[in-house]
């Protein structure tokens, strides 16, 4: 049977840095890799950033958002179908952010998936510098993908204090009472520095499997409020990014605005990746992209938004 992973988490927790770090180690203890990225929005942007681990011994899939729940589903298993039959070891799901874990079980569960594949480790990945308050919605989503977790990383820890290390478990425990689910975490969550990860930690990680849990359970649709918005070959500099990003995200006429990311080409045809939440933004260099910028949230204002990026 095919292993297949689960690394979920909140829209901007660092899902893909760690998918990246984690993909490598199995690759280099020469496993045969397929990475699925099971994305929201009809735009795949990780896809690009996992494109320079594309090789030998891995492969990058897509399951694309833009529809509604059913069609989602759908679409999910029909690529877990095909993908089954390529002799891979191990398959790594990435979803977005705004997921309920269920789905991958449930999916999982019906045939031929089951016959096909072998659930290994749900790995869960919380920003420590998680908001404080957050919608009743997200505190669901973020309860869901830690109920089940075998593994629960906190990302950022080196450039938050150690109480806000701290707050975030703590955080974790009040979304697991508001679901009602007895689950508590504690010292079982990792708070290393990413870098200094070794590989035993990293096989620690990949036995970790995955724990029963029961919760209580709240339908995760597009209806909830939850969009996306793309704006595609816009003409704005770093400096603009810089200056506007970080106001659009504590803009409340633009709705709750959750997650900015992207792509950036500088005047010197070089490209910058844009990853922003309200706790921080990166423009970093990247190898290749391409010129876009979508907005992830919740009550999204169109045209409060477009406002920003000059786009009526």
């Amino acid at each position: 049977m095919v292993k297949i992973d689960l690394i979920t988490g909140f829209l901007g927790s660092g899902k893909t840095t760690f998918l990246k770090k984690y993909a490598r180690y199995l690759m280099d203890k020469g496993l045969n890799i397929c990475i699925l990225e099971n994305d929201y929005g009809a735009v795949n942007v990780d896809m690009m950033l996992l494109s320079p681990l594309e090789g030998l011994n891995c492969n990058l899939e897509m399951v694309a958002g833009g529809c509604d729940y059913d069609c989602h589903r759908r679409r999910f298993k029909t690529k877990l179908i095909a993908m089954g039959m390529c002799g891979y070891d191990c398959v790594l799901v990435e979803p977005s952010g705004i997921f309920d874990t269920d789905e991958f079980f449930d999916v999982l569960c019906e045939e031929p998936l089951d016959r096909w594949y072998e659930i290994g480790s749900v790995i869960s990945i919380v920003d420590a510098s998680l908001e404080e308050s957050l919608s009743p919605e997200s505190e669901y989503l973020l309860a869901s993908e830690v109920a089940n977790a075998g593994a629960v990383l906190l990302s950022k820890t080196q450039t938050v204090p150690a109480d806000a290390v701290t707050g975030a478990v703590m955080h974790l425990n009040r979304a697991m009472e508001r679901v009602q689910c007895k689950r508590r975490f504690d010292a079982e969550v990792i708070t290393k520095n990413w870098d200094d990860l070794t590989d035993a930690d990293f096989a620690a990680i990949a036995r970790a499997g995955y724990v029963k849990q029961s919760f209580r359970k709240q339908p995760v649709h597009q209806e909830n409020g939850y969009s996306s918005l793309y704006y595609m070959n816009l003409s704005l500099t770093e400096g603009d990014l810089r200056e506007r990003v970080p106001q659009l995200l504590r803009d409340s006429a633009c709705g709750h605005v959750i997650r900015v990311k992207g792509f950036l080409r500088g005047t010197d045809g070089s490209w910058l990746e844009l990853n922003a939440t309200r706790q921080s933004m990166e423009l970093c260099p990247i190898e290749a992209g391409q010129q876009v910028i979508i907005v992830i949230g919740e009550q999204l204002n169109k045209d409060a938004i477009g406002a920003y990026f000059q786009v009526s």
